[in-house]
């Protein structure tokens, strides 16, 4: 008779659900089963809830999402369908079915004019398509599942995936110089240090629902780690810093999206590492 704890990951491929796929190795006391587009359609409302039946969790980490922020302004419906409706599907789904939900979110739920470290009770005001339909889908989330745990994070990379660190290493390679944005502030996270949180909390004696913030620590402007990913991998590109004005992208950024740590680190005793340590770790990787 199997008596392991199943885990369900939604959005498998993805930067976190691939590093929580390499991490679950070392978690053999859980049985996981890792889902992308194919093996279950979050866009098929319909069927999710029988889906979900069918496969029978005992734990959703939800990673899915529509997280193509440029896109979503014109693609608000799939946006909508991903990043809300099939939230408040799989809240109300682990609710009756004594599941437990661990659902990613995002710094762009808020609207960037705070000055200081953002805490999980500021208050949110997004200014883009994927920050609306993310806090869309968190509400639903606690509506439908109050004991659920809402995770925010921030500009996330890894050695999967597309992301910022990864185009960067490549452009420098590429070109003589580059222009980054100077103005946008925040703190990057590595998605293997979120994996390792993650695990933090499923292994942690108490359940404590509600919402939480993690990113590495530190923090920068885009400009500042694009030098830091300049230095690290030893490239030979003169970098710019640019406003956002002179760079105009479909969906407006928030300028100012630092998370504060404090409440994870204190529920659960999740350890942050500095942003500048494992962008090493990550680029190592990376070769």
């Amino acid at each position: 008779m199997n008596n392991k704890k199943k885990i369900l990951v939604t959005g498998a491929n993805g930067q976190l659900g691939s590093e929580l796929n390499i991490l679950s190795k070392r978690y053999n006391q859980f049985e996981w089963v890792f889902t992308d587009r194919e093996e279950l359609d979050l866009c098929d409302l319909g069927n999710l809830a029988s889906e979900l039946s069918r496969i029978n969790p005992q734990l959703i980490i939800n990673c899915a999402a529509h997280t193509a922020v440029d896109r979503a302004e014109s693609e608000l419906e799939l946006s909508d369908v991903l990043n809300h409706q099939s939230v408040a599907i799989m809240a109300k789904w682990s609710n009756d079915n004594d599941c437990k939900l661990i659902h990613i979110s995002t710094d762009y739920v808020f609207d960037g004019t705070a000055a200081t470290a953002l805490t999980e009770s500021a208050p949110t005001d997004p200014i883009n398509v994927y920050g609306q339909t993310k806090l869309s889908g968190e509400k639903a989330c606690v509506e439908e599942n109050p004991s659920s745990i809402i995770i925010r994070t921030s500009w996330v990379y890894s050695s999967f995936g597309a992301n910022f660190v990864k185009t960067m290493s490549r452009l420098m390679q590429e070109r003589d110089s580059l222009n980054v944005v100077n103005d946008q502030i925040g703190s990057p996270t590595y998605a293997a240090d979120l994996a390792q949180a993650i695990m933090t909390i499923i292994t942690h004696d108490h359940w404590q629902s509600g919402i939480y913030h993690f990113s590495n620590e530190g923090e920068i402007s885009w400009y500042e780690f694009a030098l830091a990913i300049q230095e690290i991998g030893g490239f030979d590109c003169a970098i710019s810093g640019i406003p956002s004005s002179a760079y105009p992208t479909p969906a407006k950024r928030p300028q100012y999206s630092l998370l504060d740590k404090t409440k994870i680190k204190q529920t659960f005793g999740v350890v942050v590492p500095d942003y500048k340590e494992s962008l090493m770790k990550c680029m190592m990787l990376l070769g």
